[in-house]
């Protein structure tokens, strides 16, 4: 398939939608609006980060109309010691269903900045297999910067709708498929960390480096100077990135805990690779395990 064929078939299911267009679409019947913030809270220099609903935050302002859906405690599993952890397709559809969102909804995602939570929810929607998702191209920080109204406070319970799962295994990866990843050539896998922890220079989990054989695609590289999404040519320009879409092997990324990965996910959707799976368990699983194999320094050509 060429890279012109690849982004054809893509295109529909990475979409991103401006302030102003959102504000046209909001109201419209069969349209969700869904504010999916976290919070991670990083301490300076080395060490693990700390997790927080982004609800309080939402509650502060957010897009007239939108519903809060919390990734942290309601549409993660919590029997898993790991945060964000996905859950079952079906568990996951009686949650959104809760929502408001039926599978002929349009959705629109958004966060408070980092459209990386934004894109976790375009990805939990895709895995169980709706692709009418729109991701607000900036977050609220572009809506605010349009002039437009913010409002305050809880929002209204939705209408809750029926949601029927169609679970699409091939963009979820579990541990045993990314260790098996890494003397496959059929499979690239990509870190979407930075330079100092991707080397593991910098250590945040429990052990320091990179999963071995992996590509490398900064999730911060994909954003410009104003927290839009970079657009496709820039996209193709950064890191690996060029290489793993034009590539002919399956695509894996993964991050600290499968959340900016699916940034990464999003943006090489974009570009054409819209079969990008992501490794939910990320580097917190992956770390936390001494027996599972880990490289530092620069990749060697």
């Amino acid at each position: 398939m060429t890279t012109a064929d690849q982004t054809t078939a893509t295109q529909d299911v990475a979409r991103l939608v401006t302030a102003t267009e959102l504000a046209e679409l909001k109201d419209r019947p069969g349209v969700v609006v869904l504010d999916a913030t976290s919070i991670i809270r990083q301490p300076d220099g080395d060490g693990f980060y700390d997790a927080a609903t982004g609800r309080d935050v939402h509650e502060e302002g957010h897009v007239p109309g939108a519903v809060f859906a919390d990734l942290l405690e309601d549409l993660a599993d919590r029997s898993n010691p790991d945060f964000w952890t996905a859950l079952p397709p079906e568990d996951f559809a009686e949650k959104i269903g809760a929502l408001g969102v039926g599978n002929d909804t349009t959705v629109v995602v958004y966060d408070q900045g980092q459209t990386m939570w934004a894109t976790r929810l375009w990805w939990n929607l895709r895995y169980v297999g709706h692709d009418d998702v729109l991701v607000l191209d900036g977050g609220l920080p572009a809506w605010r910067a349009a002039g437009l109204e913010v409002a305050a406070g809880a929002s209204p319970a939705p209408e809750p709708r029926t949601f029927v799962a169609h679970p699409r295994p091939e963009l979820y990866a579990d541990v045993d498929s990314v260790a098996a990843a890494i003397d496959d050539p059929r499979t690239v896998l990509v870190n979407s960390l930075d330079r100092a922890t991707f080397t593991g220079e910098r250590v945040t989990y429990a052990r320091a480096g990179r999963i071995p054989g992996s590509k490398h695609i900064f999730f911060g590289d994909l954003l410009d100077a104003d927290g839009l999404a970079a657009e496709v040519d820039q996209v193709r320009e950064t890191g690996d990135a060029a290489e793993v879409i034009d590539g002919e092997p399956s695509v894996i990324t993964y991050c600290g805990g499968g959340i900016a990965a699916t940034y990464v996910a999003f943006q090489l959707a974009r570009a054409g690779r819209g079969d990008v799976a992501v490794y939910d368990g990320s580097m917190t699983e992956w770390a936390n395990n001494p027996a599972l194999p880990l490289e530092t320094g620069e990749p060697v050509a």
